[in-house]
């Protein structure tokens, strides 16, 4: 990826992110069964790591089941602390995230 503004994951590749802030954003998104816009909410990570590279992106997902694994880390951004090696499995409807928490070394 030339730009790397987003982090994308490839199916059944575990990806190394560190996130240093975030944030619940409002997106218009076409729904892809119905064709027609609508307006959802996405929870978007600042990313300055991925797989031990530095970086200056962003990760995002509007899956509920995924934010919540995010869930116990947002209200304190304990995040900061933490690594997240998440692997996507599966494609459109299907897809899933398998997702291991690993506490950052100092």
């Amino acid at each position: 990826m030339v730009l790397q503004n987003y982090v994308i994951l490839t199916e059944g590749v575990p990806a190394r992110l560190h996130f240093t802030d975030h944030e619940i954003q409002s997106r218009e998104i076409t729904d892809p069964l119905t064709g027609r816009g609508k307006t959802v909410r996405a929870l978007v990570f600042h990313v300055d790591r991925l797989d031990n590279r530095e970086v200056d992106a962003h990760y995002s997902t509007i899956s509920e089941k995924h934010a919540m694994a995010f869930a116990p880390y947002l209200g304190d951004k304990s995040y900061t602390g933490y690594d997240f090696v998440i692997t996507q499995i599966g494609r459109g409807f299907t897809r899933e995230y398998q997702i291991k928490v690993e506490k950052r070394s100092s």
